[in-house]
């Protein structure tokens, strides 16, 4: 997996919250080899007019607007993506993504693995 190029300095924010974060982030990262930058949820592209009548807009399709749509303590987020950041978030999500298939994959074929082995104790205890 492609490490993704930095967008935040995640080291300048600052303040007890922040410094409480990024421990966390660094303990779960080293304990599960979990891969920086990653990002959960999706990315879209709107049209909006500026309302300036003499723009392009004004009897186009409007100007292009990007957003970055994710949950946050169990609220839905909604935060404005430059467009020069469009292409790395994109990155980003997508990685994400591929991260917690992988992850959900793994934790189902546990499951699986479990119940198979079940099934092949009760078929046993059976012919015994």
């Amino acid at each position: 997996m492609k490490r993704p190029t930095k967008w935040i300095d995640w080291t300048q924010v600052k303040g007890a919250e922040a410094s409480r974060l990024r421990q966390r982030k660094h303990a779960l990262m080293q304990q599960f080899e979990i891969p920086d930058g990653l990002l959960p949820g999706s990315i879209c592209v709107s049209y909006r007019k500026c309302g300036n009548e003499n723009c392009r807009c004004a009897s186009g399709e409007g100007h292009e607007s990007w957003s970055w749509t994710f949950m946050l303590d169990g609220k839905k987020r909604v935060e404005h993506v430059p467009a020069d950041k469009v292409e790395e978030i994109c990155s980003r999500l997508e990685q994400g993504r591929e991260f917690q298939d992988a992850v959900r994959e793994v934790l189902t074929a546990n499951a699986r693995l479990i119940m198979l082995e079940r099934q092949q104790l009760r078929a046993r205890m059976k012919k015994s």
